[in-house]
């Protein structure tokens, strides 16, 4: 894992030991303060409570084994091999109870997976995804949030508003980057309950999910509400805005990222001529208008699957324009993404290699260029065999029958798109391969030292950004009577 062996502060897998250690020797109202028992510049707390609840249950087994993993001072930097195995195995349990049951039972819920063998194929794509195994294993991150995200969707699927929005509320106070998913869930349940009438069902409806998610955040929140400072120490700790718009970027000069912020700061520096009050206004402008047409759209037409394209489009628009953005919350994305692999194939397998690919200069550091590599053929091998892609590359197939059927008079390469797609996809795939190679075995100049780094994330953006264009104009040009649209009673 990243920074194993390296002080002073080792690397995500002490986070999470040291987070075990805070929470089981410090009293709760000292947990996300700075005092001397805990060095907020050390791994300090900074995710929702939800995250310090779930260390301090696996601290208490922690103790059960040895009491020298979480013992206060003293166990920082601690490294070994039945630790590791601990450690590992917290992930391996919070992924069979939470993150794998949802994948399953999401799949095995589609109408479109009628047998037990497409569904199966399809949870298997979705967990052979290569980002999330790379940056679990790399960074050490348990999938709660991710999990508990799904099972929201899952929950919703089926009609039981309550169960989605306490599983929603849960992510979110588990880790605060499910804000990326905060307003499908709104737009949809609100669009829910205008359709049912504000002045009847709708009402009743939504009376009992604001009810649900004031509750469910109650009852996180319940032992940090003793006094005000310690709400906003807490909110401090999550959203630390000072530290400016590229708080979060890898490196330095420049910041080779893949966010719009940072990709245009080679050109631009927004850094230099802007306050961090600055670039936060900019940066939630420029996120609220982007994600603002498929949010009106999914109010006013709420349905199940323009929900699911709805949480692709809007945790793009954040990733790719909001603030303090890190490499990893490509998976924010991607999750989504996998959710509807069965509806556009190619379109999802396509993303899902451009998200690991942008990761790779992370992935390099940590020394999984073999885990990388091996990963993403097996993904792109199961994806291209169980789905034939390369077959369902027509504008029906990727969505795009409405749009481009409003473009017939004025358009003629619709007749040629399905070859005009498969092109750019093998162009795009040999790009990713090249920079991959060259990443891994060429020495940049002296002169450009994050000239590797750079065109990844140059590339990546530029990737994503079409891709947001694409996932909106099927939003938008999505038929209102369209046969997978979940009707509202």
């Amino acid at each position: 894992f990243l920074g194993a062996g390296k002080p002073p502060i080792y690397g995500d897998y002490e986070a999470q030991r040291h987070w075990q250690e805070v929470t089981y020797n410090l009293p709760i109202r000292q947990w996300y303060f700075n005092t001397t028992d805990n060095n907020l510049l050390y791994w300090g707390l900074d995710y929702p409570p939800l995250t310090a609840y779930h260390s301090l249950m696996c601290a208490y087994i922690a103790k059960l084994i040895n009491p020298d993993w979480i013992a206060l001072h003293t166990s920082q930097g601690y490294e070994s091999q039945p630790h590791k195995l601990f450690m590992r195995t917290t992930v391996i349990v919070a992924d069979l109870l939470v993150y794998i049951p949802a994948v399953i039972l999401y799949c095995f819920s589609l109408k479109e997976t009628s047998t037990k063998k497409k569904a199966s194929i399809c949870a298997l794509c979705i967990l052979l995804y290569p980002g999330l195994i790379l940056i679990d294993h790399g960074h050490f991150q348990y999938p709660l949030s991710l999990g508990l995200a799904l099972w929201g969707v899952l929950y919703l699927s089926y009609d039981w508003d309550l169960l989605g929005s306490v599983a929603f509320c849960l992510a979110l106070n588990y880790k605060q980057m499910e804000l990326y998913h905060s307003l499908p869930f709104f737009c949809y349940l609100l669009g829910k309950c205008f359709k049912k009438g504000l002045k009847g069902k709708g009402l009743v409806l939504l009376t009992k999910i604001a009810g649900t998610v004031v509750l469910s955040f109650a009852v996180c929140w319940l032992p940090f509400c003793t006094d005000m400072e310690q709400i906003m120490q807490v909110l401090r700790r999550l959203f630390p805005i000072d530290r400016g718009l590229f708080e979060a970027c890898m490196f330095s000069s420049p910041p080779p990222h893949c966010n719009i912020w940072c990709s245009l700061s080679v050109l631009i520096k927004i850094k230099n001529i802007t306050s961090p009050q600055t670039q936060l206004k900019l940066s939630f402008a420029v996120t609220f208008l982007s994600l603002l047409p498929a949010c009106i759209k999914l109010t006013a037409q709420p349905s199940l699957r323009g929900f699911k394209f709805a949480l692709v489009s809007c945790a793009l628009s954040f990733f790719l324009f909001s603030f303090q953005v890190h490499e990893k919350s490509i998976l924010l994305v991607s999750v989504p993404v996998c959710l509807i692999i069965n509806e556009i194939p190619f379109m999802a397998t396509w993303f899902l290699l451009v998200s690991t690919f942008s990761m790779l200069p992370l992935l390099l550091k940590d020394g999984l260029l073999l885990a990388y590599t091996v990963t993403m053929l097996a993904f792109l091998s199961v994806c291209t065999t169980s789905f034939s892609i390369f077959e369902k590359t027509s504008a029906e197939d990727l969505q795009l029958k409405q749009f481009s059927l409003s473009l017939k008079g004025y358009v003629s390469c619709f007749k040629s798109f399905p070859k005009i797609v498969r092109t750019l996809f093998l162009l795009s795939i040999t790009l990713m391969a090249v920079l991959s190679l060259m990443s891994a075995t060429v020495h940049p100049p002296q002169r450009l030292p994050d000239l590797f780094p750079l065109s990844v994330s140059v590339v990546s953006c530029l990737h994503f950004i079409l891709f947001l264009v694409y996932f909106n104009v099927v939003i938008l040009w999505d038929s209102k009577n369209s046969r997978s649209q979940k009707k509202i009673s």
